[in-house]
């Protein structure tokens, strides 16, 4: 029995991965253990990103950082704080940018439906290059010399999403944005691991870069980083906070907000609809220290294990080839047979609708694959999932 069962909500095994569809992962126990404490206790929200952000830099070698409700929610912090600064007026306009620097560069082949964070501060995106690797009709894509030639007087950020296919280099962009002033805000929500990645951007030139905390990091769903130059992280902090509170009264920490710069306490910001918990601050920064600690080679070894015994527990199955791929996160492929009792959509199907519930990645059932992943699988889940599986490939 779960808490769930409560409320009449089915547990689910998620061999998918930290999907927030699926709610993320769970929870180390000593992270859980750290939200439950936070809870008990009541903070300034000001003074506890302060804390946060110097665990953040020391991780990310940014000169700030703070946490996010998720890396969507960092997107719109980081691209409301190119375009406002530290000016409170502006802050209190957006998403109304008139007369504001409101373009946002990117590559035309790095647009994807979270880009909806950045478009929802008033800014407009200005797509550059034509992605031919991707359509079929040649080998180039963009080019740092085309973001360089957008730059006009109305830019106000260049945003890179990163990937491992992402064009052109970072470093190249951030040379051409910096050259012009501009600052680059980068989407990382899912580039961990490595761990090297959470300096990789900063160090190639990013002034601001947003992490998922509810995937890799493993701390809680709704929650993220954003990390980059100290006055941008100000800015975005500044349209986050709960800011109802008197000028004389307002005393924020210096060493993240510096109220000698500012005209005036800005009213509520954009990013208030973003609010961020006490006890989800602290269970990031717990659980970003212990994915610092455990080394990738660890974590892999561990995930390699259970995809390892899945395969063993799947060794039979009718009418399908399993083949294990490597990697950081090695994963679990089931190529179905065209003679197969199910297609591989309709296995995935029968799977979440069975009991136990399994969720696999459906990106490749057009090609007759289903992928499992070892990210959000317990201890007992790969036997678990094999049992489902086999019966349903039987005629």
């Amino acid at each position: 029995m779960s808490i769930y069962d409560q409320f009449h909500v089915r547990t689910i095994i998620n061999a998918k991965g930290p999907s927030t569809r699926l709610s993320g992962g769970f929870l180390d126990p000593e992270v859980s253990a750290a939200m439950a404490e936070a809870a008990t206790y009541c903070v300034d929200m000001a003074e506890l990103q302060a804390g946060a952000s110097k665990v953040i830099a020391e991780a990310t070698g940014a000169e700030a950082g703070i946490v996010t409700s998720g890396a969507a929610a960092g997107l719109l912090l980081g691209t409301a704080a190119c375009i406002a600064g530290l000016d409170p007026v502006k802050m209190g306009r957006l998403p109304d940018t008139r007369g504001m620097n409101r373009e946002v560069i990117m590559v035309r082949s790095q647009r994807n439906f979270y880009d909806h964070a950045v478009r929802t501060t008033g800014a407009r995106l200005v797509e550059v290059g034509l992605p031919d690797r991707y359509a079929g009709a040649g080998v180039r894509d963009a080019e740092a010399w085309e973001i360089a030639e957008e730059i006009g007087d109305q830019t106000a950020a260049v945003f890179y999403v990163a990937g491992g296919n992402s064009q052109p280099p970072l470093s190249e962009v951030s040379n051409v944005a910096h050259a012009s002033g501009i600052p680059v805000v980068v989407d990382a929500a899912g580039q961990l691991p490595p761990a090297s990645n959470l300096k990789r951007f900063i160090a190639e030139g990013a002034d601001m870069v947003a992490f998922s905390g509810g995937k890799a990091i493993g701390g809680p769903q709704g929650s993220g980083i954003l990390a980059g130059k100290r006055d941008l992280i100000m800015s975005a902090l500044l349209q986050h906070l709960d800011l109802d509170i008197y000028w004389e009264q307002w005393d924020p920490p210096p060493s993240l907000i510096d109220k000698h710069r500012l005209i005036g306490a800005p009213q509520h910001g954009i990013g208030r609809p973003c609010k961020v918990g006490k006890e989800t601050v602290i269970g990031l920064l717990v659980a970003l220290r212990k994915f610092i600690a455990e080394s990738d080679e660890d974590r892999s070894r561990r995930f390699k294990g259970l995809i390892q015994r899945l395969q063993a527990a799947l060794t039979g199955a009718d009418h399908a080839r399993i083949q294990v791929t490597g990697g950081a996160v090695p994963k679990l492929e089931l190529h179905l047979a065209k003679e197969a009792p199910r297609t591989a959509m309709e296995l995935c199907v029968a799977l979440e609708r069975g009991n136990p519930s399994v969720h696999p990645d459906p990106s490749r059932v057009r090609n007759g694959i289903i992928v499992f992943s070892p990210w959000c699988m317990r201890d007992d889940d790969p036997e678990r999932i094999a049992a489902a599986v086999k019966p349903l490939l039987r005629y």
